[in-house]
């Protein structure tokens, strides 16, 4: 994959002449280390030639702060990358899970980037997303929810988010999907150009695969993930914005 730049918690991958710039955020707690979770989606489309920076974090009950400071790293690094090779033709934002959520929620409204790819939106409850928050809140006595929680997030998409290109991807066989849910919010927006596709496979297909699944070549589960992860390279890099 080349060598990866740490700015501050954002890792950069560049070609050499990058003919567009994608921003990762990806899921709860595989996002610690996204250079390895999502290796074979950022090489796929490093082989694309767009240079890629995703966001290293560990997710807290504040998505709106978390937001924020993605926002501000991300710019931060395609300040330094435009630096070296010029301005970039074409930036995509790409969450994955809540990942998506925190790209919803950027302080620029989606305004600074040609579109969104939101792979598997998710939106749940603090509650219904760690399960054991409901004992240990019944335990102590105190109740606890994600800040903005789903119902407001899904308000702050229809009245702040500005971005009209948003490209939903739903799995068949990914019960933690909320994407129906995202695309009628952005679809009460004046001038939306959002759509929704469906692809083979479930929540977890764009995180690259475990080292059982490496180890074993010929697994027709791992052929099949493959796959499923060059698929998405395609829709994201072919997509016309």
């Amino acid at each position: 994959m080349g060598t990866i730049r740490r700015i501050s918690d954002v890792l950069c991958q560049w070609p050499s002449k990058p003919i567009g710039l994608i921003e990762i955020i990806g899921g709860s707690y595989i996002s610690i280390k996204p250079e390895v979770s999502y290796k074979r989606l950022i090489t796929g489309l490093l082989q694309r030639n767009f240079a890629v920076h995703s966001w290293s974090y560990i997710p807290n009950f504040d998505h709106q702060i978390q937001a924020n400071q993605a926002w501000k790293q991300f710019r931060i690094s395609r300040k330094i990358l435009e630096e070296r090779v010029g301005l970039i033709p074409k930036s995509i934002r790409l969450g994955h899970s809540l990942g998506c959520k925190l790209h919803l929620l950027a302080p620029d409204g989606g305004r600074n980037c040609n579109g969104l790819v939101a792979i598997s939106f998710n939106n749940f409850r603090a509650k219904k997303s760690i399960p054991m928050l409901n004992k240990i809140s019944q335990r102590l006595n105190f109740q606890t929810e994600f800040s903005p929680s789903p119902f407001e997030t899904l308000n702050l998409i229809k009245e702040h988010y500005e971005q009209i290109n948003n490209l939903l991807i739903r799995f068949k066989n990914d019960s933690l999907d909320q994407n129906n849910s995202l695309i009628k919010s952005l679809r009460e927006r004046d001038f939306d150009n959002s759509k929704i596709i469906q692809l083979d496979g479930n929540h977890l297909s764009p995180v690259s695969l475990g080292l059982r699944e490496k180890l074993l070549k010929t697994n027709l589960q791992g052929a099949i993930k493959y796959k499923t992860i060059d698929s998405l390279v395609d829709q994201i890099t072919h997509w016309d914005i």
